[in-house]
């Protein structure tokens, strides 16, 4: 009953302690984690800023590389061009028909020109009739001249920007063996990858569905396959060109994580009305004057017939004038598509005699992306902790990491994180969208702070919550202890008292024999010196609680104690019923030691009614009380009894105020659980030690006191 109700206690106080605990845990940690939020957000800040301006600079780069372009005359798409003053009649070979190919663009294969008519010429190449040789091209140059022509007649070709029947003609130009093998196939053989085939079902598929498209489609006539190229595709040509371009999926299927964007929603929306939105910034037309060599006299030829006789004579013959004509070009600002075969096609329309012309380049994708946004980012910070996803008009093709083993990324399921930024690059770029998404943000500068801020409140709370459940259960234990002392304190006067008053009414009245007179005489000094020595121990405790005791220390030798100790508690022992046995001669009684002799009596006669009680039902009744010496000098004073001995998890315990090893209710000997207490605080006091041991059978309190000097 004792224990459920102390076990009662301790759950209330858990239970109470825990409600005190939360309330002061749970502000504080939201505090913290507000604090940890904000240091958060402003690190995340501090990294959209940085994507911000790298973002900035890659549009930068791209504009600068790109402005080279549009600054570049409608004449320089001609193998020969007029240089300077046109009155000087000076002819030299346009800059763009440098070969190699060295332009700033990275990915840059070549420069193009297709006429009203389609035909597709190159600065790569002097017109048709013209010997190469004269220009100073070898004639392998000239065949890797050729090559790269035809590549880009092929590459215009196989996304239907070049009629077929126009392709061969090239203006003109020699055309590759195997290009033209591939101009004269249908238009179903331009794409082999289109040939129908149904499913078991009998459906037909999406490559089924190009077939038929590609075969009901006529090719378009002279320059119009250009002006279709950043029209609003249908959903099934956008689904047809992301599988035939190889992308990554579509920006809205990230799902990226965007809790920490500041920005508007309709800033942050992505999705198809999104990716088909006008490109960034009104571009207007220009005019500029320019001027060619004018055809030869008297042929009766335009300049767009007689060009070729023209351009053979020119390094020929220095007999006739050389004529320039002069006009005037109206040229649009360029623009950028991404073809199905995942080049990109940098092109402008050029309006010049009422006759349209269209002039652009071709651009590989990876060079062109990783030659500025790949090589800009991995100079960044930001390639550390996140990665750069770029999209076309709303579809992801590529994304570079940092933390990949290549640094880019091959699926949708390696696109993970938080979104960062996302911006769209300036005209003519409009339709590439670069998303910065975070993967690992690093801690804030003062994140580190706050972090052991929380550690030394989590610290502060557990530990003061840990201390204060021990101080609760430590007065819990006190109290009940202290009422069972009081308990234990009523009985122990109550019992003895009665049995005085009771042999005291017999004498008195003269109802005990002559034979019975001297036992109830013993009886009542033996009930009396036990109410005087628990009176002793009261108040003992009573000094000890106001710290008010006062040891005096004199030199006694152990022999002069031990002869104390058999007059005192000798005759208690032997009318107990118990056998008496002291011991203790030789060196060890001569040994002189520094005691409160009335304090050590007050121990050994406690520990030997300690003895006697827990050794009631022992089959030896005896008590032996013997001293000796020990190696370092001391002497030990031991108490043994032949009863069940002390468990080994009380041997501790027993020294403890008011402690009993029996239950209140149900114990079998009387007793206070203030006496073994009283002796450990008298011996600590007197610079001695007091211990318990087991002995077969029994148990041995030891005493040790040092030896004075």
């Amino acid at each position: 009953m004792r224990t459920a109700l102390t076990g009662l206690d301790r759950k209330h106080l858990r239970r109470w302690l825990a409600v005190f605990f939360l309330s002061l845990a749970i502000p504080t940690g939201i505090l913290i984690y507000q604090a940890y939020s904000q240091l958060k957000w402003e690190a995340f800040h501090q990294h959209r800023v940085l994507a911000e301006e790298l973002a900035a600079r890659i549009d930068s780069r791209y504009r600068k590389l790109l402005d080279s372009e549009e600054t570049r005359t409608f004449t320089a798409y001609a193998f020969l061009v007029v240089a300077g003053d046109p009155a000087a009649n000076f002819v030299q070979r346009s800059p763009l028909s440098a070969y190699p190919v060295n332009s700033a663009i990275p990915g840059l294969i070549g420069h193009f020109q297709v006429d009203a008519d389609g035909r597709f010429s190159t600065p790569l190449l002097p017109q048709a009739g013209v010997d190469a040789a004269l220009y100073g091209i070898s004639a392998d140059e000239r065949d890797q001249r050729l090559a790269l022509a035809g590549r880009m007649q092929q590459i215009l070709a196989s996304n239907r920007l070049l009629r077929e029947g126009e392709s061969d003609a090239a203006g003109g130009m020699a055309v590759l063996p195997e290009f033209r093998q591939r101009a004269d196939k249908p238009a179903a053989a331009l794409a082999p990858e289109a040939a129908t085939d149904k499913d078991s079902a009998g459906r037909l598929s999406l490559d089924d569905v190009e077939s038929n498209e590609l075969k009901q489609e006529q090719a378009p006539a002279g320059q119009a396959a250009f002006d279709r190229l950043n029209e609003a595709a249908a959903p099934l040509q956008q689904k047809l060109k992301q599988q035939r371009s190889k992308t990554l999926g579509r920006v809205e299927d990230l799902q990226l994580d965007s809790r920490y964007q500041s920005l508007p929603a309709e800033e942050r929306q992505v999705g198809p009305a999104d990716a088909q939105a006008p490109l960034t910034g009104k571009r207007a037309a220009r005019k500029e004057r320019s001027a060619l060599p004018e055809p030869l006299t008297g042929t009766g030829q335009s300049y767009a017939e007689s060009a070729h006789e023209t351009e053979a004579a020119l390094p020929r013959t220095e007999q006739s004038p050389l004529r320039i004509h002069t006009f005037e070009s109206e040229i649009d600002p360029f623009e950028i598509s991404l073809l199905d075969s995942g080049h990109f096609v940098l092109f402008r329309r050029v309006w010049r005699d009422g006759q349209r012309y269209v002039q652009g380049a071709l651009i590989e994708q990876q060079p062109f992306l990783q030659g500025v946004v790949r090589t800009a980012f991995r100079e960044t910070a930001l390639s550390q902790m996140s990665d750069l996803i770029v999209a076309y008009q709303g579809n992801v093709f590529t994304a570079f990491s940092g933390q990949a083993a290549h640094g880019y990324l091959s699926s949708t399921e390696d696109l993970r994180g938080a979104l960062l930024y996302q911006r769209r690059l300036s005209a003519p770029l409009g339709g590439i969208e670069l998303i910065f998404s975070i993967t690992r943000l690093p801690s804030a500068p003062g994140s580190s702070l706050v972090s052991w801020i929380a550690a030394v409140l989590a610290l502060v709370l557990l530990g003061g919550f840990y201390l204060m459940y021990r101080l609760g259960a430590g007065q819990i234990d006190l109290a009940r202890q202290q009422q069972d002392f009081v308990s234990a304190v009523s009985h122990e006067l109550k019992t003895p008292l009665t049995s005085i008053r009771m042999y005291g009414e017999m004498l008195r009245e003269g109802w005990a024999s002559d034979e019975k007179k001297q036992a109830y005489y013993d009886y009542i000094f033996d009930e009396s010196e036990r109410l005087s020595r628990l009176i002793t121990n009261v108040l003992q405790l009573a000094r000890m609680t106001r710290n008010d005791l006062q040891v005096d220390l004199k030199p006694v030798s152990a022999g002069e104690l031990m002869d104390t100790i058999r007059s005192r508690v000798g005759t208690q022992v032997e009318r107990a019923g118990y056998a008496f046995n002291l011991d203790c001669a030789g060196a060890a009684a001569r040994t002189v030691i520094r005691v409160d002799a009335d304090y050590f009596t007050q121990i050994i006669i406690n520990l030997v009614d300690n003895a006697i009680k827990f050794s009631a039902r022992a089959e030896r009744r005896a008590i032996d009380v013997s001293c000796g010496l020990r190696q370092d000098g001391s002497v030990l004073f031991t108490v043994r009894d032949f009863g069940p001995g002390v468990p080994r998890d009380q041997m501790k315990k027993i020294f403890k105020l008011f402690y009993r090893s029996e239950n209140e209710l149900t114990r079998e000997t009387v007793g206070t659980g203030i006496g073994l207490a009283l002796v450990h605080q008298l011996v600590v006091a007197m610079d001695g030690q007091v211990d318990v041991v087991n002995k077969t059978p029994g148990a041995e309190f030891q005493v040790s006191f040092p030896a004075a000097s």
